[in-house]
């Protein structure tokens, strides 16, 4: 099976314009993702796909593979369609976040191995939740899954609910995910689900996958116990400076 990985970056972004291009202990944030993605044994190829002129010349100055996409994308599952419909060389893609320097190439590979079973269209990680502070954070989406692995539900508050504890309680009493967002699909599954129309659970929650469950369409998940650090705000760029610098990466 031959597998395309793909980084989506944008220029444009409210809580940190410029982020792909950040510099991070002498090497910008998408060059870090691109190499920990290069590293990925069951990709094919990376590109990274772009509507942004610097990014695009940035990417092509370090040696990487780019392609230029249109400006109107609304997510980075858009911009992925883009990419696989000027090509026929790949029968699967992985939507690898170009906000998280520190991607184990591990967990690509989690959803590569995946995605070698046919029945598998979509595929994505979760993480089991360890903190109070990841359980209660909005920002943190959650995700509860079949005894089959397939996802029933995300959402961005504490899910399932604890009914016979209090909220302090709860990772004591119940089991609790939170949602890596890293896809992997099929070809010609990323292909329908880009023209998939907006829906009401997923303008609700604000999470893009609600529109590909409430299609019918089936989400496989993969555990992985290895932790990401995205970069969202420039406090979370310090962050990941501190620990490159201490950890000598």
């Amino acid at each position: 099976m031959r597998i395309l990985g793909i980084i989506p970056a944008r220029y444009a972004s409210s809580r940190f314009p410029g982020k792909p291009l950040a510099d991070i202990c002498g090497k910008s944030m998408i060059q870090r993702v691109y190499e920990q993605a290069k590293k990925a044994q069951t990709l094919s190829d990376v590109v990274v796909a772009t509507d942004d002129t610097r990014i695009e010349t940035h990417v092509l100055a370090f040696g990487g593979n780019v392609i230029r996409t249109a400006a109107t994308h609304e997510s980075g599952t858009d911009r992925c369609a883009e990419v696989i419909s000027l090509s026929t060389d790949f029968d699967a893609v992985i939507n690898i976040q170009g906000d998280e320097p520190l991607i184990n190439p591990e967990q690509i590979d989690l959803l590569g191995r995946k995605l070698t079973s046919e029945d598998v269209l979509i595929a994505t990680l979760i993480k089991r939740i360890r903190s109070q502070e990841e359980l209660h954070n909005s920002n943190t989406p959650k995700v509860v899954c079949g005894l089959n692995g397939q996802a029933i539900y995300f959402s961005r508050q504490a899910i399932p609910h604890v009914r016979a504890a209090e909220e302090s309680q709860w990772l004591d009493n119940g089991t609790f995910y939170k949602h890596i967002g890293i896809y992997g699909y099929q070809t010609a599954t990323l292909k329908q689900l880009a023209a998939l129309h907006p829906t009401p659970l997923e303008q609700t929650e604000c999470l893009e996958q609600l529109r590909w469950l409430e299609n019918g369409y089936t989400i496989h998940t993969v555990e992985t116990t290895l932790e990401t650090q995205a970069v969202d705000t420039p406090e979370d760029l310090e962050k990941i400076i501190h620990h490159i610098q201490k950890s000598g990466l």
